[in-house]
This record gives C-alpha cells, sequence and structure tokens, in this order.
C-alpha cells in the first residue's frame, strides 16, 4: 500500500513540472512554433502584448510567464530597427558619379 501512495505521489509531482521553466524565449519559439512558422517575424501580426499573451497561453504556452515571455520575443522581433524601416535614408559612401563629357 505505501509504495502504490509513492507511485501516485511521484506521479503527481512529474505532471505538474513546467518543462518550459527556464528556456529563454528563443529557445520556446525553436521547440514549439518552429515546426509551423520559419520565423518568428510576422506572428505579433500588431497585437497588444496583453492580448497576443493570453492567446498565447490558451493555445501554446505551459504557463502564464511563458505565454509574456515569448509574446516579447515575438514582439521584439516584429519591431524593425531605424534603418531598416521602409523611406529611411541610407547612409554610407555614394557611388561615384561618372564623368562622362563630350
Amino acid at each position: 500500500m505505501t509504495l502504490a501512495a509513492a507511485a501516485v505521489l511521484t506521479a503527481t509531482f512529474a505532471a505538474a513540472q513546467n518543462l518550459d521553466a527556464g528556456k529563454s524565449p528563443q529557445k520556446l519559439f525553436a521547440d514549439g512554433c518552429a515546426t509551423c512558422h520559419r520565423s518568428p517575424r510576422g506572428l505579433a501580426k500588431g497585437r497588444f502584448t496583453l492580448t497576443l499573451s493570453w492567446f498565447l497561453k490558451d493555445h501554446y504556452a505551459t504557463s502564464s510567464d511563458t505565454a509574456k515571455a515569448l509574446a516579447a520575443y515575438l514582439e521584439s522581433v516584429d519591431t524593425a530597427p531605424a534603418a531598416a524601416k521602409p523611406g529611411a535614408k541610407r547612409s554610407g559612401p555614394r557611388p561615384p558619379k561618372s564623368s562622362q563629357s563630350q
């Protein structure tokens, strides 16, 4: 009887373990999302962090903390750096002007 109780108790603790705890958001994406999504870019789709984390918690993440971290990561990769925004001027060397005079 004691052995059966120990087995049930061990199974309960094993079931409650969060396998995603301590993983970086990049690792969470690689482990759980990369199978269907090649890149994290575009997955936030302009959603608010709160609604995105709720969606991830309901459908993909194992905890609220994991969902929040993954949502923040997805939003961070959707934010383009200032130099990469469309219409931004490029700095750097310019091609030489051709001096063809006839």
